[in-house]
């Protein structure tokens, strides 16, 4: 049997598609911006590896040697030490041999 669709039921079904593609639309937002998210807390915890693990280099490196490094390049060289020099950018700042440096590390 023919049925002829109504403008009620073309209306609903055009209601339901715009439903179903807002939802559609919402659900991508949210997983880009649960990403997003992602993506930065994961930055923010690399800049902080980055520093303690240089800190931790320089306390070793002074407990083995008598005195804190000078710069990085010593920490890298002789203790192991790898930095993502593409990623982080490293200020390292040295004082005197028996003062702690500063250490600042941010990403690029």
């Amino acid at each position: 049997m023919y049925h002829e669709i109504t403008f009620a039921e073309q209306k609903r079904r055009r209601n339901k598609r715009i439903l179903h593609a807002l939802i559609v639309i919402v659900v991508a937002a949210a997983v880009v911006a649960a990403f997003m998210v992602m993506k930065a807390s994961a930055r923010e915890q690399g800049v902080v590896s980055t520093r303690d693990a240089i800190m931790t280099a320089a306390k070793q490196c002074c407990a083995v040697e008598g005195s804190y490094p000078s710069t990085v390049r010593h920490l890298e060289e002789h203790y192991g030490l790898v930095i993502n020099h593409d990623d982080y950018v490293v200020s390292y700042e040295w004082f005197a041999d028996n003062v702690m440096p500063s250490v600042v590390v941010t990403a690029r």
